[in-house]
């Protein structure tokens, strides 16, 4: 029966793989030429504008993401496969006082301009990055920032315990300043890939960067196709038009498992979760943002959904993350319990209908998701019907536009996202952009005097496990103030050809393209 709805599945995308087959045709615009093993073809269902990923400029929105991730941008400083700081770009670095940072850099290393990789470089790549990008510059708190031969100074403005964590996100990869950025956002950096092409949300394409500092990269030319549709993703990796494939419906997974392809996989701190809308009338009510956190099957979602690739989650950060996820208590789900709360709030069915009531008002919540994640449209349906069960009536948009709607406080009730928790590592982030006051993504207006004094102390506390500590209490607000719901963790999962090697998931979702990807010997 599952290879049955496999098949429907791969029948009903035909067509829209038929234009990705004839039209995109990425081996054969490699030139007859060159051979297979000279160009990587790599399919991404999350390279596009709807992600806040439009180009490969790392100060523009989330592109960093696009930039480090196909091997053009590095940073300062990066993680090991259990998510530590370790130098990259940088050879070394020291703290002089609490807000003093030395940083000194590898030598010998030059951007694909050739551009010496030289504190100064640095300084401009930083300075223009805190000047453009809103999120950065709350992350760093950067004061001032001074260059001398090899070495770079950063002063913050107060104690910054996860200045090392920060200067590892995507958004600080670090790019010529002096080559500037083109029409079509791309940009030079230190990676072993150079940005030749680039037309949004069609493809990428990035030839081999001769002069990188650490080893030959594998390929000379890369080519990264913006592919949203699952169904013909896989399809064009079955046909042999890709070589290799990120964000493949779950379903589609047992057609790769044989010797002829390569599963690597990863647990992340992806998390799948709802923001209740704060400014909303409905929302408002303790008693519904209670019933909504007691009425989402997690379990099922991340069993049988998430076809066993996401398990439950209770707060932002998986077990096992050192970051408090397992000190936090969630609400389970109890649809029964969730009733009895409504209905003590004076929300009752009076007309028989199936949806409850309140001082005239029907409890109807508008759900607002985007489908470049094919895991949150299967959110949204089994929301749709759990909470149905209880008495609720849930409008879902799922929608390519939903950063525009989601700025309208007065559009959605409960909006729901992904996105990796910790990239940094560090427990800080989640909440310094989704939880506190004047943070990006704090989508639903959520406060608290607690959480904001609690953060406070987080900012200048260095101590590791105090942090831990720290994290475990601010997530434990918010799950009992029910200002989000976290659904599920997802384990990253990269399909490639078996006659590639060195395509390996990272917990932090990161490192995809890099040196070592090669063809197989």
């Amino acid at each position: 029966m599952r290879q049955i709805k496999i098949c429907i599945r791969m029948l009903a995308a035909a067509c829209l793989a038929l234009c990705l087959l004839a039209g995109c045709g990425a081996r054969m615009k490699a030139g007859a030429e060159e051979s297979a093993g000279d160009v990587f073809v790599f399919g991404d269902t999350t390279f596009n504008a709807e992600n806040e990923e439009p180009d490969i400029d790392p100060h523009n929105a989330y592109s960093g993401w696009a930039c480090i991730r196909y091997g053009v941008g590095e940073t300062l400083f990066r993680y090991t496969d259990t998510m530590e700081i370790e130098p990259w770009l940088a050879a070394d670095w020291e703290q002089a006082d609490a807000l003093t940072w030395r940083i000194t850099l590898r030598d010998n290393i030059t951007f694909s301009t050739g551009r010496p990789l030289d504190g100064q470089a640095v300084k401009d790549c930083l300075t223009h990055l805190i000047r453009t990008h809103d999120r950065a510059r709350n992350d760093l708190q950067i004061d001032a920032i001074t260059a001398e031969g090899q070495t770079v100074t950063i002063v913050t403005q107060e104690p910054r315990p996860a200045l090392l964590h920060y200067l590892s996100d995507p958004y600080s990869c670090i790019i010529d300043m002096q080559e500037g950025v083109s029409e079509e956002g791309i940009v030079s950096g230190t990676g072993p890939y150079i940005a030749q092409t680039l037309v949004t949300n069609e493809r990428l394409e990035l030839v081999r960067n001769e002069a990188y500092w650490d080893g030959t990269p594998g390929f000379d030319r890369v080519t990264v196709l913006s592919i949203t549709d699952g169904d013909t993703l896989t399809m064009a990796l079955q046909s042999g038009e890709i070589d290799a494939a990120y964000g493949l419906p779950y379903t589609s997974y047992p057609l790769f498992q044989n010797d002829e392809y390569v599963l690597a996989s990863a647990a992340t701190s992806r998390t799948f979760f709802l923001h209740m809308n704060f400014q909303s009338p409905v929302m408002q009510d303790p008693a519904v943002r209670q019933a909504v956190a007691m009425g989402i099957d997690k379990e099922r979602f991340a069993g049988e959904l998430l076809d066993g690739n996401g398990e439950a989650a209770s707060g932002p950060f998986p077990a096992g993350f050192a970051l408090g996820g397992d000190a936090v208590s969630a609400k389970a789900y109890n649809p029964d319990g969730a009733a009895r709360v409504l209905e003590a709030a004076g929300w009752v069915d009076r007309d028989g209908d199936g949806i409850r009531e309140k001082d005239g008002r029907r409890l109807t919540v508008r759900w607002l998701t985007y489908p470049s994640r094919q895991e949150l449209p299967l959110l949204a349906e089994a929301a749709q019907y759990t909470l149905g069960e209880i008495g609720f009536e849930v409008i879902v948009n799922a929608t390519a536009d939903h950063n525009s709607i989601r700025t309208d406080s007065s559009a959605w009730d409960v909006y729901a996202s992904a996105m990796v928790t910790a990239p940094t590592g560090d427990p800080a982030y989640f909440f310094a952009t989704h939880c506190l006051d004047g943070a990006v993504a704090n989508n639903g207006h959520y406060h608290s005097d607690a959480l904001e004094a609690l953060a406070a102390e987080l900012s200048v506390t260095f101590d590791t496990a105090r942090r831990a500590q720290l994290a475990a209490r601010m997530q434990q607000i918010i799950l009992d103030d029910d200002a989000f719901v976290f659904c599920a963790h997802l384990r990253m999962t990269m399909v490639c050809r078996s006659d590639v090697t060195g395509l390996t998931a990272h917990p932090c979702d990161f490192y995809e393209i890099t040196a070592a990807l090669r063809p197989a010997k």
